[in-house]
């Protein structure tokens, strides 16, 4: 048996089969568990695997809720004996002291494994992120932004990200203390590199940040990092460019196989979209799928937040789902169509009349959309569905009995077709796509239709 390469927790799930996708096109054999498998569930799997992944949901959570999820499972892919552990966070880092505290769960996960040491890699070129000199840049459009002017990530409902220098960012959330690896760094001889990082460590700092320009930096970076985890355990915070970076750089030195050829899978007759996401990216998606013949069933989240009569909401978009769904058409429902849509409004003034707490309303919403889901499934036998939001995918996909995922094909960057296994027949082998708010081209729910790139 290969020995474990790599080992992550992702705090929500589209991020998490980012990470599963930028490890498997490059060869490296991986399975994302999601909830709380045991350690038998993992270990009964290692014997063709590379890396293991499991898809949490500590990006909504507060620092007292991460006390109870974060150890147990941090512990459990520790006991597994891989020299990296990742701790996957979302693309453009956004988090707060309260919410999704990534200096929180990073004060955790050094308490737990105790690695030697931690580095913090959070660029993908490939998604249009990129760290200069410690501030992230994210496209949008055909412009660049840093994180603090992004048109959405300025303004995110729950963590609006209002500083771009993530050494800055990251020191609001943690004491530990952070040294950067920048882009002239970065240019140095492998010798020089490698002093340098055990340089800024034995100066006590404890995790080494690394600018991230292009793919050629990625290289670099993972060839660093696997040369000093021989001898030392390493803890990684950061986005699937660690993936990236360790990946390719296993690849190309033969440590992992050749990566399976992925073509396209087929297209199926019809599919369901769940979208929770109000990016106006997934608006776009939306309104072209319904152009071009997908029938709208927007959710009425206003009720659906509501208990007492959540249940009746989830019943009449069940009656018209499954009309549709009967008449042959595929089918998008929907919590919101982009940031302005009026019922975001109502929502909160729902919340606030219920007096619920402003941050579990993205947790209830999506729960009760994956009641939905499990039962438009269960009815009709459907074998593909696309969730949209990543919130959305998180906490809807565990209503499905789903205990593991594997890459089935990319479809766009980030968010991939994975093959699912579940102990309940209803559930296995279902195809699932998923993908955040601003991921994808305006065609990417027909493309998961139609299984092409």
């Amino acid at each position: 048996m290969n020995p474990l390469l790599l080992a992550y927790y992702g705090d929500d799930f589209t991020g998490s089969a980012d990470s599963m996708e930028a490890l498997t096109i490059n060869g490296v054999r991986t399975a994302l568990f999601l909830g709380h498998p045991t350690r038998e569930r993992l270990r009964e799997n290692l014997g063709n695997l590379d890396a293991v992944g499991i898809s949490g949901v500590s990006r909504t959570m507060t620092p007292a809720q991460m006390d109870t999820e974060l150890p147990p499972q941090l512990a459990l892919l520790d006991s597994l004996g891989a020299p990296l552990l990742h701790y996957k966070v979302c693309a453009t880092f956004d988090s707060s002291p309260a919410i999704g505290s990534l200096g929180h769960a990073t004060d955790i996960a050094f308490n737990v494994i105790t690695p030697d040491c931690g580095v913090l890699v959070q660029g993908v070129p490939i998604l249009g992120r990129y760290i200069v000199f410690g501030n992230h840049f994210t496209v949008y459009g055909d412009d660049r932004y840093r994180l603090d002017r992004h048109p959405v990530m300025s303004r995110h409902p729950i963590t609006p990200m209002d500083e771009g220098d993530l050494r800055i960012h990251f020191g609001r959330q943690s004491s530990k203390k952070l040294k950067l690896v920048d882009l002239l760094h970065l240019s140095e001889s492998d010798e020089a590199l490698s002093n340098r990082f055990d340089r800024y460590i034995d100066e006590g700092n404890e995790i080494v940040m690394f600018d991230t320009l292009d793919d050629d930096h990625l290289m670099r970076i993972g060839e660093l990092i696997h040369k000093k985890s021989v001898d030392r355990k390493i803890f990684a915070l950061g986005s699937s460019g660690f993936e990236y970076a360790m990946a390719r750089y296993w690849r190309r030195e033969g440590i992992v196989s050749e990566p399976q050829k992925f073509g396209a899978v087929g297209g199926k007759d019809q599919i369901i979209v769940m979208s929770g996401s109000a990016a106006a990216n997934t608006a776009e998606q939306i309104n072209y799928a319904i152009a071009q013949g997908f029938v709208s069933i927007p959710l009425h989240t206003d009720r659906l937040v509501d208990e007492k009569i959540a249940g009746e909401e989830r019943n009449r978009v069940c009656a018209i789902a499954l009309q549709a769904l009967a008449e042959g058409k595929s089918i998008i429902v929907s919590a919101t169509i982009g940031p302005d849509d009026p019922i975001i409004a109502k929502t909160r003034d729902a919340i606030d009349q219920l007096g619920i707490d402003p941050s579990e309303t993205g947790t209830r919403i999506a729960t009760q959309q994956g009641l939905i889901l499990r039962e438009l499934l269960g009815q009709t036998g459907l074998g593909r569905i696309c969730v949209a939001g990543g919130d959305t995918c998180s906490y809807s996909l565990r209503q499905l009995d789903i205990h593991s995922l594997k890459l089935r094909m990319p479809i766009a960057p980030a968010a991939p077709l994975c093959d699912t296994a579940s102990d309940t027949p209803a559930f296995d082998g279902l195809q699932v796509a998923s993908k955040g708010g601003q991921i994808g081209a305006p065609h990417y729910f027909l493309q998961v239709r139609d299984g092409k790139v």
